[in-house]
């Protein structure tokens, strides 16, 4: 009798971040009943990369798709001489045919499960707590690979009005210093803003999720290289240091942005902890030719709000 051995099963959910290192073999299958819609992120300039800056998807099985109607390539094993590879896998010839596939077999990396796919899993309510959360103890195969960030009591700033924001890096889920990259989801509310802010130490891939919204992004030189509108579905690319502002639509706007570098870190243009905030008066003063009530009203007039303000009127 045989015993199904396979590496853990992950049951994964709306709003989870994936990381998977690169060169790890991985499947997914949706047992849900609606459609399952990923965002997945490839950074070929990291280390992990020994090839070019091309990305490319090395099958196991399938193959590889560009449309429904054009296959561009096969998984691995077709380039096998089929007598060598029966004899690696321990089969007979008809059964390494199989596993390569014909030129008849157009299904392309997904296929149907004419039932269910009988596997052994976890279940699902107890996997949040399979772990230790002593980052020093863990292994590389055991370590976590999904956290959840769109829940809203994993935010780490909230404003009542304006929104949410939670960020997901290695100190949270530390096989991203593996993969060296982070994310952030963001949830704005009615025509709030996201302060002006830049990314201090990585590139960004900023996805909409959600809802539409106002982005400009503006450039070493003072010029707004983007100035529009993003709609769920539409991605944005934002190179580091680029200054960027996002203002909510009427409908709110929900955003995921993935970050090249694992503790990714922001600095804000105004509001609490942000760089006006902490230069002196007479130095605002001197740099943008204004009086000392004006610098105090840059300064101080956000109060205590980070990041996220609340519409200040209906207009």
């Amino acid at each position: 009798m045989f015993r199904d051995d396979h590496q853990k099963v992950h049951h994964f959910r709306a709003g989870d971040v994936l990381a998977i290192p690169a060169g790890v073999a991985n499947w997914c299958y949706n047992d849900g009943d609606t459609p399952v819609v990923t965002l997945t992120v490839f950074d070929t300039r990291s280390n992990a990369n020994q090839l070019d800056q091309n990305q490319r998807e090395f099958q196991l099985a399938g193959s590889q798709q560009r449309s429904q109607q054009e296959n561009t390539g096969k998984n691995v094993l077709r380039g096998f001489k089929a007598d060598s590879l029966a004899a690696a896998v321990g089969a007979d010839r008809e059964l390494a045919r199989k596993l390569q596939l014909d030129d008849n077999d157009r299904r392309g990396e997904i296929v149907r499960v004419e039932r269910s796919l009988q596997v052994l899993r976890p279940p699902s309510e107890d996997e949040d707590q399979e772990s230790s959360p002593n980052g020093l103890e863990e292994t590389y195969c055991s370590m976590r690979i999904r956290e959840n960030i769109e829940r809203p009591s994993a935010a780490d700033v909230y404003t009542p009005r304006g929104g949410r924001i939670t960020t997901l890096n290695c100190h949270k889920l530390p096989i991203l210093r593996f993969i060296q990259m982070s994310a952030t989801r963001v949830v704005l509310y009615r025509k709030a803003i996201l302060a002006p802010h830049w990314n201090i130490n990585a590139h960004s891939v900023t996805y909409c999720s959600g809802g539409r919204g106002l982005v400009q992004v503006v450039d070493d030189k003072g010029k707004a290289v983007f100035d529009g509108e993003l709609r769920r579905g539409q991605l944005l690319v934002i190179p580091q240091n680029f200054a960027v502002m996002k203002q909510a639509r009427e409908e709110g706007f929900e955003l995921i942005s993935i970050k090249t570098n694992s503790a990714a870190m922001v600095s804000t243009v105004v509001g609490k902890a942000s760089a006006i905030k902490g230069m002196p008066e007479d130095v605002l003063m001197h740099s943008y030719n204004i009086s000392r009530d004006e610098a105090r009203r840059v300064k101080y007039r956000r109060g205590d709000e980070m990041a996220l303000f609340a519409p200040t009127s209906e207009a």
